[in-house]
């Protein structure tokens, strides 16, 4: 009995004695997002939103910039003293790499801890299957993290968007035939491999949701899904604030959902074969231009023209466009029900309020649930956008551990 009292007794201690370091990390962690929401504070302002003394958040500041996470940066307005030093977060305590990988090119950003974009490049990527696609993706974060004087070793985490979904049990790639090189099984362990860091894979149309969550249409929307309407059409479910993947990955993959007017698929492995795909889809929309007599390159280029055209075959083609997209929408809010519908992609914001309106006012004459309906928010590339700070969540969370 007195062993196990003893035995007791030091489990206690050591539970005891772990809750300080837990409450420093709760603490830590509390002041770094404070400084990454407000930028630069000092020490009494943080003391002040977290409900710390002055002894306490001087230590904290004093243990954080110790741990190379925040940096002094001037003082306050008229201030002296130690009080007066103001604090914000050190950009170089940790880099990540967004990238948006298409059929023909990869886009690569790389930011610092707090975000800011430190270095960018495009590599173009041959239509063609490649059994080195982990070099070109090497090739391509290295040369955008080149201008930034950083390498591959100095990025805490990685996120790659593609058009198509990792099944999480499989880590194979679906939904997405026309992406050369990303068929081969283990091909994402190649790209950690070739890389020498964490990578994790996610589709664009989400990452593209992450970004208007974060900076664009859907701030403070708790459910809301964004259509995606470009070369393909895919669709982002959020739900409680959170990206709602399915269990192979292939929610919101509706480019496949069967369609009126649109020829029941009899092989949806065959390139652009889902209803909705073939009724809405870049190429479809370009056909539908021409139809009406709105000749264009590319399918955005024949909306926009539309948009500005005075003769009616433009506000005709518009019409029917609408029409198109809102039977598509109206099968997904039946059943989803989100308060946000955001427009994404190329061909919306090619139409713009034209576009948007006619969608609307289609929305409502087909389906009972009248979410609110917008246009996107997130300047350039949303994808990219999103890939990024979905890898700063990850890399956040690892770098602002300091226990």
């Amino acid at each position: 009995m007195a062993g196990s009292t003893e035995r007791g007794a030091a489990a206690s201690g050591r539970e005891q004695a772990g809750r300080p370091s837990l409450l420093r990390a709760i603490n830590d962690r509390a002041a770094l997002e404070l400084l990454l929401r407000h930028g630069r504070l000092s020490r009494g302002q943080i003391g002040s939103m977290t409900g710390l003394s002055k002894p306490t958040a001087s230590q904290l500041l004093s243990r954080l910039e110790a741990a190379g996470l925040v940096v002094g940066v001037g003082t306050t307005e008229g201030g002296r003293g130690p009080g007066a030093q103001l604090y914000e977060i050190n950009p170089a305590a940790g880099h990540v790499a967004g990238l948006d990988v298409t059929p023909a090119r990869i886009r690569v950003a790389i930011a610092d801890l707090t975000g800011r974009v430190v270095g960018e490049h495009e590599l173009a990527t041959p239509r063609r299957e490649s059994a080195d696609t982990p070099g070109r993706i090497r090739e391509a974060v290295r040369a955008a993290a080149k201008p930034a004087g950083l390498d591959l070793a100095d990025l805490a985490h990685m996120v790659i968007g593609i058009p198509g979904a990792f099944d999480p049990t499989t880590e194979q790639f679906r939904y997405g035939r026309h992406l050369a090189g990303w068929h081969s099984p283990g091909v994402l362990d190649q790209i950690r491999e070739a890389l020498g860091l964490t990578v994790d894979v996610e589709n664009d149309v989400n990452l593209a949701a992450l970004a208007e969550q974060r900076d664009g249409s859907a701030r403070d929307a708790g459910d809301f899904v964004l259509l995606w309407v470009d070369e393909g059409i895919g669709c982002a479910i959020v739900i409680g604030g959170r990206l709602h993947r399915g269990s192979t990955g292939g929610a919101g993959e509706v480019g496949y959902m069967p369609m009126p007017g649109a020829p029941l698929p009899h092989d949806v492995s065959r390139r652009n074969t889902g209803g909705f795909q073939q009724l809405a889809g870049a190429p479809a929309v370009l056909s539908l231009a021409r139809a009406y007599g709105v000749g264009s390159r590319t399918a955005p280029q024949a909306v926009a023209r539309a948009v500005r055209a005075t003769e009616p075959r433009g506000g005709a083609f518009l019409d029917e466009l609408a029409n198109r997209l809102a039977v598509g929408i109206a099968v997904i809010v039946s059943v989803l029900d989100p308060g946000l519908v955001v427009l994404s992609g190329a061909i919306p914001m090619a139409g713009g309020e034209a576009l948007r309106s006619r969608v609307v006012d289609e929305l409502h004459r087909l389906a009972i649930p009248r979410p609110r309906v917008v246009l996107g928010d997130v300047p350039a590339n949303p994808v990219l956008t999103g890939a990024v700070h979905a890898a700063l969540d990850v890399a956040r969370d690892v770098v602002f551990t300091t226990t």
